[in-house]
């Protein structure tokens, strides 16, 4: 099949030493239902049969097309990607996952019903070969498919990644308007989501499972010091920091988490002024100076930014509840960043 003069959909896929997965990576994008696309097939410095195996789907297929980056990293061959790309919106792809054959076309269709939107991520089915997926990941899975709405999405954007990057469809202008991905000391596409919700760009998760995302111990989110924990504090902060920098912060939560956040918005010169916590051996006392109250201290909304930083299992929820009923609007008086 040769490509269209200017396909809608350009498909980027870096690949290294993928010899093992790649075949059935690309074998499931040429299977896409939606047909005009082109897939860039970026081979980034491999030393196996990675790049011999995607020239072969190149002879067999007009619509892939093989570039070299010698081996320059992911965000290095994601910005060749964009700067390559033909068609109006850019598809991501990884080397050793798998796409459902109607990704595209619900992705597109979505687009293209609500042009207000920069990207589409979908639903994910966590794969592991050798045992079964961690029960984080599950959760994680699970959370994911719950940011339905632009408006749900944007409210938990501080938690964790709220899309999974080689399932996202994103409008190539929006892209290019925001500069693309950035490579630097944070894991690149949380800062790129977040970014673009900075930007006043909206972003939805498809509820559809229409990605297959494979785990194993050499992904880069389990390799990678950027995807560390403290990485994603220093990135929540910068983004709290930017935009609550004039206000008094209050942060919900005296643990481990809370704690962390506090020291990372200190390094941003924001001073938050009291935590709450709901463990009595801490009320009262003094944390690096901030004072820790009980919920019931909270005040009115509006006399604090409140920011929830508990990441135990059903907290988010009962914060919200907790400080919906005393009047405080999330997003205007509290944001959830745990």
């Amino acid at each position: 099949m040769q490509p269209a003069v200017s396909p809608k959909v350009s498909v980027v896929l870096p690949a290294r030493n993928a010899e093992a997965t790649i075949d059935a990576a690309v074998d499931s994008v040429r299977s896409q239902t939606f047909a005009d696309f082109e897939l860039l097939a970026i081979d980034d410095g491999s030393t196996d049969e990675t790049r011999a195996r995607l020239e072969r789907h190149a002879r067999d297929d007009g619509r892939v097309r093989v570039l070299s980056t010698g081996g320059v990293g992911l965000v290095g061959a994601l910005q060749l990607g964009l700067a390559q790309a033909r068609g109006s919106l850019l598809a991501r792809m990884d080397a050793d996952d798998v796409s459902r054959p109607e990704r595209f076309a619900r992705s597109v269709e979505r687009l293209e019903a609500e042009p207000s939107l920069a990207g589409v991520g979908t639903g994910v089915d966590i794969v592991r070969h050798d045992q079964p997926p961690s029960p984080s990941l599950v959760n994680y899975g699970r959370w994911l498919s719950s940011l339905t709405t632009p408006e749900r999405l944007f409210a938990d954007r501080l938690i964790e990644s709220p899309l999974c990057h080689p399932s996202v469809m994103l409008r190539r202008d929006a892209l290019e308007r925001c500069g693309g991905w950035r490579d630097g000391d944070f894991p690149e596409d949380w800062e790129l989501w977040l970014r673009l919700l900075e930007r006043g760009e909206q972003l939805v998760c498809l509820p559809e499972v229409l990605h297959a995302w494979t785990d194993h111990d050499r992904r880069l989110t389990r390799t990678d010091a950027r995807c560390r924990r403290d990485r994603h504090t220093r990135l929540r902060a910068a983004v709290l920091a930017a935009r609550f920098s004039s206000r008094p912060l209050c942060i919900w939560g005296a643990g481990e988490t809370g704690i962390a956040l506090f020291k990372a918005l200190r390094d941003h010169g924001v001073t938050v002024e009291r935590f709450i916590d709901v463990n009595t051996r801490k009320i009262g006392q003094r944390i690096h100076g901030a004072r820790v109250v009980w919920p019931d201290d909270v005040g009115a909304p509006g006399d604090e930014h409140v920011i929830a930083a508990v990441g135990a299992h059903g907290a988010r929820a009962e914060i919200r509840a907790f400080l919906d009923s005393r009047g405080f609007v999330e997003g205007v008086h509290f944001t959830v960043a745990a």
